[in-house]
């Protein structure tokens, strides 16, 4: 099916991102370009944009748009640009190899894409009956039923209770191991009818759908969603030129907060006692928290994308010494 997305907050991470027009600038979760296709418009000929993604569909599908963004240009003004099949935890070593030190700002737009979801062979929607599968870059090996099936109760009970903040998540995992004895479990819809065997009766209606917070923890373990963001925060931010800006734009609390913490860290990054007069642990401020609250979508963009409603957009800029 044709790769779509609806870029969130699109104007906003435009001027967070304070584009200069010949910087350089990295997209971790490319996409299908939507932000992207935006910044290259804004580059000239001596500007740069890396796409990084690790789905192959949202590469193609960049690479056609990039392509024709740089058509309605002049030809002696089209800034230049590379797609990466990587994580954007590697970001370093990306951009390393395409000989880029630093960068003048970096996105995130993390979480499941729109075409993910929509394309049912991808099994990322509890919506449609598809095979259990999850992944986000297909050509690896472990699948959401391999998850599933093969994974302990304890452990698929601590992976619903942290990644889905799923209140029933001991129920679940019991019910789930109970089903599997019979046959494994290979489907979206029969892990749906699991899940919903497993909550109360009187829980199903209430809060939306009874397998959203299940189908959430289990994409995160499985695609490491969770850990890559805490363990690539600093990393990316020593990646910024100064006056560079990251910007993250998260679906869910648990992302927010990951990014909340790390960019109060950066900025504050002092451990000494707070009875201590002066700082004597040496560790410097990386620079500034731009957002002390996030940005969030405008009733306008939420009516015409309903994705949005849970997007917040939080920013840093480096500051001091590279």
């Amino acid at each position: 099916m044709e790769f779509s997305h609806v870029p969130v907050l699109l104007n906003e991470c435009l001027d967070a991102l304070k584009i200069i027009k010949d910087g350089i600038y990295a997209d971790g979760t490319v996409g299908g370009a939507g932000h992207s296709s935006q910044i290259l418009k804004r580059l000239s000929k001596d500007g740069t944009l890396v796409g990084i993604d690790r789905d192959n569909e949202a590469l193609a599908a960049a690479k056609s748009r990039l392509e024709d963004e740089l058509a309605a240009m002049p030809e002696g003004g089209r800034p230049k640009y590379y797609l990466v099949k990587s994580n954007y935890g590697d970001m370093p070593q990306a951009l390393k190899t395409l000989g880029i030190a630093r960068v003048n700002g970096i996105l995130l737009d993390l979480g499941v894409s729109s075409h993910q979801l929509d394309d049912p062979d991808r099994g990322f929607s509890y919506m449609k009956n598809a095979p259990l599968d999850m992944r986000m870059d297909t050509e690896e090996s472990r699948t959401a039923a391999d998850l599933i099936n093969d994974s302990s109760e304890t452990e698929l009970s601590r992976i619903l209770r942290d990644y889905g903040e799923e209140r029933f998540a001991g129920l679940i995992a019991k019910r789930i191991v109970l089903e599997r004895q019979n046959h494994p479990i290979e489907t979206t819809g029969e892990l749906v009818r699991i899940i919903e065997k497993a909550v109360p009766a009187k829980y199903r209606n209430t809060g939306g759908h009874p397998a959203k917070r299940t189908f959430q923890a289990v994409r995160i373990a499985l695609n490491h969603e969770l850990t890559t963001l805490e363990a690539c925060l600093p990393d990316l931010i020593d990646l910024l030129a100064l006056g560079g800006r990251l910007a993250v734009i998260t679906f869910h609390s648990l992302e927010d907060r990951i990014v909340k913490n790390a960019f109060k860290t950066a900025e504050d990054p002092c451990i000494c006692p707070k009875e201590f007069p002066v700082c004597v642990c040496g560790r410097k401020s990386k620079g500034k928290v731009i957002t002390r609250k996030p940005i969030l979508p405008t009733e306008e963009e939420m009516a015409q994308n309903s994705r949005s409603a849970s997007a917040k957009l939080r920013v840093f800029e480096r500051m001091g010494e590279e």
